[in-house]
C-alpha cells in the first residue's frame, strides 16, 4: 500500500468514520445525507476538488465496455448519490464511473423510518429504502445545470443512471413508467441501469420473469434506439433457471450487459451479534453478500459473452479481484465505501494497474 492510500485509509478509520457512525444519534441515513450534502458543497469548487484528488484520489487501469471507455475498473453503485447531487465529486474519489439513482418517473418520498440499519459486526447493512428520490425530470435539471451530459465527460467520468418502478404505479403499467424515465435521463447517461431487482417496492421482482423482463427490455431498447447502452441489474436470490430467463431475454432484447447483483433478503450469514436485526425488512448488504454475489457472477460469465459489472459484497481489494478472475469487466462498490473510504478504490486501482 503506498504511503499516501495508507494515509487515507487512517484517516478515515480512525477519525472521519468513527465520527460519522457516532453523528446524527447512530442514524445511518443521516450520516449518508450528511456525506452527499458534504460532497455536493465541495464538489462546485476546483480548487477543492483539486485538493482532494491529490490526496485521495487514484488512477486505475483504463477499459473499454459496452463502447464506453472508463479511465478505471471501479465504480459507485447506484444508492448512495440518488439525485446527483454529488456527481462532480466521485472522480476525485478514485472512481472510474458513477452509477446515480435509482430515479423513479414520479417523485416518491419512499419507505417510512427508520429504513436503514448497521450491522457493524458483520460489516453490513439493511436498507429498505424504497427508491425514494427526487424524480428523474428533477434529475434531468440537476445534471443539465450542472453541465453533465452523455459523452462530454462534464464530471470528469463516465455516468450511469439507474431506472425503476414509481411505487403507486402497477406492475402491469411498469413499462410505460420506466420509459418516462429513461428518457429524462438519456441525455446525460453514458449507460442506463434498469433496476428490476431491489426488494423495497412491491412487485419489482416479478419483472425478472421472463416475459415480463423481455416485454420492458424490449420497450427500453426500442427507445433508447441505441443513444446509449443499457444494463440489467439482477437479485442475489435468483435460482440459475431464472437467471437462464434473465439471459434470454437480455438476449433477445439487445441489451449491453448486466449488473450483479443487488441486495439480498437472506440473513444466513450474520454474525450472531447482528442477530436482534435478522427481522428488519429490506435487504441486505455487505460482507455477507460476497460469496452469493461471486457465485452469481461466475455464473453469469460462464454462460452469456455480455459484459458484467459486479456489485454486492466488494469489501477489499482481494474481493474485486476475485470478481475480475471470475469474469467481471467492471466493480462498484456501495457498502464497502461506506467501511472502508476512498482507500478501498484507491487499493482496487493499484490492483488492475499491476495486472496490465
Amino acid at each position: 500500500m503506498s504511503p499516501r492510500v495508507s494515509l487515507v485509509d487512517a484517516g478515515y478509520r480512525a477519525v472521519l468514520r468513527p465520527l460519522l457512525f457516532g453523528s446524527h444519534h447512530g442514524d445511518p441515513e443521516g450520516v449518508h445525507e450528511a456525506m452527499i450534502g458534504t460532497l455536493a458543497r465541495f464538489s462546485r469548487s476546483p480548487g477543492v476538488v483539486s485538493a482532494v484528488r491529490l490526496l485521495a484520489g487514484s488512477r486505475g487501469a483504463p477499459t473499454t465496455v459496452a463502447g464506453i471507455d472508463f479511465p478505471g475498473r471501479v465504480g459507485l453503485a447506484a444508492g448512495m448519490d440518488k439525485d446527483g447531487r454529488a456527481v462532480l465529486a466521485w472522480q476525485a474519489l478514485g472512481f472510474g464511473f458513477a452509477e446515480l439513482g435509482t430515479v423513479t418517473a414520479q417523485a416518491q418520498p419512499g419507505n417510512d423510518k427508520p429504513r436503514v440499519f448497521r450491522l457493524r459486526k458483520s460489516t453490513a447493512l439493511i436498507n429498505r429504502m424504497g427508491f425514494n428520490n427526487a424524480g428523474a425530470a428533477r434529475l434531468h435539471r440537476e445534471l443539465s445545470l450542472l453541465g453533465v451530459y452523455r459523452g462530454n465527460e462534464g464530471a470528469g467520468i463516465p455516468i450511469g443512471i439507474s431506472i425503476g418502478k414509481t411505487k403507486v404505479v402497477p406492475v402491469e403499467d411498469a413499462v410505460d413508467d420506466y420509459l418516462t424515465s429513461l428518457e429524462m435521463v438519456l441525455p446525460h447517461a453514458d449507460y442506463v441501469a434498469i433496476n428490476v431487482s431491489s426488494p423495497n417496492t412491491p412487485g419489482l421482482r416479478s419483472l425478472q420473469d421472463g416475459g415480463a423482463l423481455l416485454t420492458l427490455l424490449k420497450a427500453l431498447a426500442g427507445a433508447a434506439d441505441g443513444r446509449a447502452p443499457l444494463f440489467v441489474k439482477i437479485a442475489p436470490d435468483l435460482t440459475e433457471p431464472q437467471i437462464d430467463e434473465v439471459l434470454a431475454a437480455a438476449g433477445d432484447a439487445g441489451v449491453a450487459g448486466l449488473i450483479a447483483t443487488n441486495t439480498t433478503l437472506a440473513r444466513d450469514r450474520l454474525d450472531p451479534a447482528d442477530q436482534h436485526l435478522a427481522a428488519e425488512a429490506g435487504g441486505l448488504s455487505g460482507a455477507p453478500l460476497t460469496r452469493r454475489a461471486r457465485e452469481v457472477v461466475g455464473y453469469l460469465t460462464r454462460n452469456t459473452d455480455l459484459p458484467v459489472i459486479a456489485a454486492g459484497g466488494i469489501m477489499t481489494a482481494d474481493d474485486a479481484s476475485v470478481m475480475f478472475d471470475r469474469g467481471a469487466a467492471l466493480v462498484q462498490l456501495y457498502t464497502g465505501f461506506v467501511y472502508a473510504g476512498p482507500a478501498l478504490a484507491a487499493r482496487i486501482n493499484a490492483l488492475t494497474r499491476r495486472d496490465r
